[in-house]
């Protein structure tokens, strides 16, 4: 295994860790506010280590929350588009004939819309439900991984062991499930770890604008919007959210690399 893959791994290990384990060892409480303690710089004197916010609020403790729920997030929007892209592409790839060209012109229609735009108004029509953060994020993914995970159906089902179910009576959906879905799992497993930073980024535009999580609850994006507005007066409040957020989706995108690096040279192996 790459170094690639270990570095960028055990980066988002300890920043997992850390955002888990911290909040619960720090003395100061997520949404505890000190007037008297209003945008602080970072110190060890009073434990804030990422300094106060505009409320005396710890900074550190909001951005290991604040990490969290961008995780999560993230990947649970990733797996919605990972069940929903590899079970459309891998039917539309199988079946193929008129069955493919119209699951497949349909989604050539979707990528036409401008799906930001729709999420935007999925969000304030539902009054920015959390629980809708993953199916807006995740349905606007699924596209991508539905065609890649059609293009390799296309190529495993004109494989021997593909033939040979059939030519058993193993049923279509058996076929999928057992013969083509674990077939997929290299490619999927490199997919998912580049879509869960699109997630991240989609996820802190919106709450950036106001869209996505909300207060209590905070995220990177909702982090990165209270700092901009603080960012002449206390340039800590902007720089310690986009600097994590910066080096999460570095991260996924390395990891992503080394992933895909790693199955290409055990395939031509």
């Amino acid at each position: 295994m790459s170094r690639t893959i270990k570095v960028s791994g055990l980066a988002l290990l300890v920043i997992a860790l850390v955002a888990i384990v911290a909040p619960w060892l720090s003395p100061h409480e997520y949404l505890t506010t000190d007037f008297d303690r209003l945008l602080l710089p970072p110190q060890l004197a009073n434990l804030h280590l990422f300094g106060t916010d505009d409320l005396g609020r710890d900074l550190f403790v909001r951005t290991m929350m604040g990490v969290r729920i961008t995780l999560v997030v993230a990947i649970v929007a990733s797996l919605v588009s990972l069940v929903i892209g590899v079970t459309y592409g891998a039917i539309a790839g199988y079946v193929g004939g008129r069955v493919d060209a119209v699951m497949m012109r349909f989604v050539d229609t979707l990528y036409a819309l401008p799906f930001i735009f729709f999420v935007i108004l999925l969000m304030v029509a539902f009054e920015r439900n959390f629980l809708l953060i993953f199916v807006a994020i995740g349905a606007i993914n699924w596209l991508d991984m539905a065609r890649i995970v059609r293009g390799q159906t296309l190529s495993l089902r004109e494989r021997e062991f593909v033939e040979a179910a059939q030519l058993t009576g193993v049923s279509t959906p058996r076929i999928i499930l057992r013969h083509i879905a674990p077939n997929l799992a290299g490619i999927v497993v490199v997919y998912v770890t580049l879509t869960i930073p699109q997630a991240i980024l989609v996820e802190s535009f919106l709450s950036f604008l106001g869209l996505g999580v909300q207060e209590p609850q905070t995220s990177l994006g909702s982090l990165v919007n209270g700092g901009v507005a603080q960012m002449e007066s206390a340039s800590w409040t902007l720089l310690v959210p986009a600097t994590l957020l910066a080096v999460i989706l570095l991260a996924f995108n390395f990891l992503g690399d080394g992933l895909r690096d790693h199955f290409d040279a055990r395939q031509s192996s």
